[in-house]
This record gives structure tokens, sequence and C-alpha cells, in this order.
């Protein structure tokens, strides 16, 4: 991917924007547990080779550059939609209301945002809406890798409290495992009950 995936942000850096954030959400398609996104503001001229669109890392790949992220980051934030939301307002609505609180969780207030294909709603600062956003953005990649890793670790503590339901391994995903486990023991209160459970 290499340098390519820092235009945008060098584009927007060379119109005097210096603070400027991705942001993206993970867990859209799982049928357990919340939506989580992430909110990065990368500092100027900052590199990072190994940094790619956090699906195409492995787990130990994607928590080193979590910590590298985090570390030397301006700012970075992850914000959460419960399952309870989710089915309240549906996953396109909670997956935006959780972009949302990473966004008002940074420390420093961006002055423009990359978003990974939504528009934010209630937030009075320039956005650009960017398809397949964490291929092409450091920022949004930066945003996935944070998300990810922070949603994986939840669910992993997740497989503690509701064991034979493998959420370690699948984290709430539709596996051939979990649906399994699910006609054996049926939904937990983390199981999304707007999402259709049976096959």
């Amino acid at each position: 991917m290499g340098r390519e995936l820092y235009r945008l942000e060098e584009e927007l850096a060379a119109r005097g924007i210096r603070y400027i954030a991705g942001v993206d959400e993970v867990g859209r398609g799982p049928l357990a547990g919340p939506v989580a996104a992430g909110a990065v503001i990368l500092p100027t001229g900052f590199y990072l080779p190994e940094l790619a669109d956090s699906k195409k890392l492995s787990p130990v790949r994607r928590k080193r550059l979590a910590v590298q992220i985090m570390e030397k980051s301006l700012a970075w934030a992850v914000g959460w939609a419960s399952v309870a939301e989710i089915d309240c307002l549906n996953i396109a609505v909670a997956s935006r209301l959780a972009m949302q609180r990473a966004v008002v969780g940074l420390a420093i207030a961006p002055e423009h945002i990359l978003v990974d294909a939504f528009y934010l709603p209630g937030i009075k600062i320039p956005q650009t809406p960017i398809i397949g956003g964490d291929n092409r953005s450091a920022s949004i990649a930066a945003a996935a890798v944070l998300a990810k890793v922070a949603r994986d670790e939840l669910m992993e503590d997740y497989d503690r409290v509701f064991p034979g339901y493998g959420f370690a391994r699948h984290k709430g995903y539709p596996t051939r495992d979990h649906r399994s486990a699910l006609a054996i023991l049926g939904p937990t209160p983390l199981h999304r009950r707007s999402f259709r459970l049976k096959e």
C-alpha cells in the first residue's frame, strides 16, 4: 500500500489543515456484540509502513500496530453502540452513532474528518466520506485497527462470561460453530435480536 495510503492526508495538510481525523467502524456483520468505531488524528508526516486495511492484518500485527498508533497519534478514541441500540435503531444508525461518539471522544477537535463510507450527521466539522476508506486513507486505516483490536478484546472477555459460544474465536460473526452453539444453547443478552439468528 505504501505512501499512496497517505495521499489524502497530505493533500489536506498542504491546504493548511493540521488536525485530520480518520474514522471507521467494525462489527456491522456479527450476530452478537456491540459495534465499535475508532477515530484517530495522526501527526503530519506520520508514516507507518505496516499500516493496511485491518481485515488484511493478522491479530498479532493488528495489536502491535494499535500500540504504535496509540503512542504516536496526536489523539485517538474508540466509540461504541450497544446491542440494545443496534436492535432499537438498526445497524447503520448505530454504526454512525458509534463513529460520532469516537469523534466526540477525541482530546483534540479535528479540523476535517475522513470517514469510511458514511457522512456523520450532527458533527459540525467538514467531512469527506470515502468508499473503501481503510484502503485509501492512513488515518481511516489506523482508526479501523484501533476499533478492531478494541472490539476483539471485548469479545474475548465475553467468551469467559458466556462460555460455549466461541466468542474468542469468531468474535460474534456468523460462523458455522457460532450458529451451532446458538441452536443448542439459545441466544445470550449479547445477541442482536434484530438480526437473523437462525439459518
